[in-house]
C-alpha cells in the first residue's frame, strides 16, 4: 500500500496549482485584454467562472467584482482545494472559457488568438510518480 500524502504536502501541491492556474490565465489575459478590452476578458472570465461553477462549485467563490481581473480570488480558492480537486476545476474553467471564446468569435480566431497560451487539457498538476 502506497503511503499516504501529508497534508502540508497536499497544501503544497495544491498550492502549486493554483499558481500554475493563475500564471496561464494570465497569459490568456495578457493575449485577449487588448482585443477585448479589460471590462470584456472580465466579463468573459466571469462568465466562464458562472458556467464551469455548475459542476464546480468553488469556481463561483472565485469570482471577481472589479471592472479587470487579477485572479487574486481564483489562487485563494484553488489552493484550499485538494490539488486533484484544483486541477480538475481548472481544466473545467479553461475549456468552459475556451466554448464560450469559440461561440463568440469562431474556433479559428480563437485558435490563433490564444495560440501558444492554450492547451486542452491543464497542466499545472505536479506529476505523479510512476514508482510504486
Amino acid at each position: 500500500m502506497p503511503p499516504t500524502e501529508s497534508e502540508s504536502q497536499a497544501a503544497e501541491r495544491a498550492q502549486f496549482v493554483a499558481m500554475a492556474a493563475v500564471a496561464r490565465w494570465e497569459k490568456i489575459d495578457g493575449v485577449l485584454t487588448p482585443l477585448l478590452g479589460r471590462r470584456g476578458m472580465a466579463a468573459l472570465y466571469r462568465r466562464t467562472l458562472n458556467v464551469a461553477g455548475s459542476s464546480h462549485p468553488c469556481l463561483i467563490e472565485a469570482h471577481e467584482s472589479e471592472e479587470s481581473v487579477s485572479f487574486k480570488h481564483l489562487r485563494r480558492v484553488l489552493a484550499r482545494q485538494s490539488p486533484d480537486a484544483a486541477a480538475a476545476a481548472t481544466d473545467a474553467s479553461l475549456e468552459t472559457f475556451h466554448q464560450l471564446l469559440d461561440s463568440l468569435i469562431g474556433t479559428s480566431l480563437t485558435q490563433r488568438l490564444l495560440g501558444s497560451v492554450w492547451s486542452p487539457i491543464f497542466s499545472g498538476s505536479p506529476a505523479q510518480d510512476s514508482n510504486t
